[in-house]
C-alpha cells in the first residue's frame, strides 16, 4: 500500500554535487520518519541520514557538513543533498519510510563517483 520512489542517482565527479529525491505515494498517510539509507558493492548497508515529520535530523559522522536531508511533509517527499562527493561513496542509495513501526523501502538509485 506504500511505494517510494527514488530518483536523482547518477555518475558525478570526485567532488561534485546530487540531489537524491524520493516521492512516497498510496497509502502515505502518517509516516513518520524518512530516511536514506546506502550499500556499496561487498559492504553492509548503511544509515546516511533521516528525518521525523517534526524536521529533527540524524546524520552519520562521515555525512555531516556535506549531506543535507530535508523533507516535505505535504508531499510526503525527501531529499538528500550531497555535496563533495568521494569516489568511495558510489552506492545504492534506498530511501525508506516508518510508519509506527513498519519499514518500507524503494527500489534504490545508483551513485557513481568517479575519481
Amino acid at each position: 500500500q506504500l511505494q517510494l520512489v527514488e530518483s536523482g542517482g547518477g555518475l558525478v565527479q570526485a567532488g561534485g554535487s546530487l540531489r537524491l529525491s524520493c516521492a512516497a505515494s498510496g497509502n502515505s498517510f502518517s509516516i513518520d520518519v524518512m530516511g536514506w539509507y546506502r550499500q556499496a558493492p561487498g559492504k553492509q548497508s548503511e544509515l546516511v541520514a533521516r528525518i521525523n515529520s517534526g524536521g529533527n535530523t540524524k546524520y552519520e559522522d562521515y555525512a555531516k557538513g556535506r549531506f543535507t536531508i530535508s523533507r516535505v511533509n505535504a508531499k510526503n517527499t525527501v531529499y538528500l543533498q550531497m555535496n563533495s562527493l568521494k569516489p568511495e561513496e558510489t552506492a545504492v542509495y534506498y530511501c525508506n519510510a516508518v510508519i509506527r513501526i513498519n519499514y518500507y523501502w524503494g527500489q534504490g538509485t545508483q551513485v557513481t563517483v568517479s575519481s
